[in-house]
C-alpha cells in the first residue's frame, strides 16, 4: 500500500467521526494506487476537498495540524 494525502482548502471545513479537518491539516489514505485513493476521498468528502500529494510531493510544513485522519482505500 502506497499514501496518499489530502489536503482542504481555506473555505474547506468538515468534521468527520470527531475530528475537524480543515486547511491546516491532512488525511492520509493509504491505497494501491492514486485512484483508489483519490475514490476513497470522494466517497468521505465529495468534491469538497483541496488537493492530492503522493508521499514523495507532499510539503507538511503547509499543515500544521498534521496528518489528523488516516484510512485505507
Amino acid at each position: 500500500m502506497k499514501k496518499f494525502f489530502f489536503t482542504f482548502g481555506q473555505n474547506h471545513a468538515h468534521r468527520y467521526n470527531g475530528v475537524t479537518l480543515d486547511c491546516d491539516s491532512v488525511v492520509q489514505i493509504n491505497a494501491e494506487d492514486e485512484g483508489k485513493a483519490r475514490d476513497k476521498m470522494v466517497d468521505m468528502f465529495g468534491m469538497v476537498w483541496g488537493f492530492s500529494y503522493s508521499e514523495e510531493r507532499i510539503q507538511m510544513h503547509y499543515y500544521p495540524r498534521g496528518v489528523v485522519l488516516e484510512v485505507d482505500a
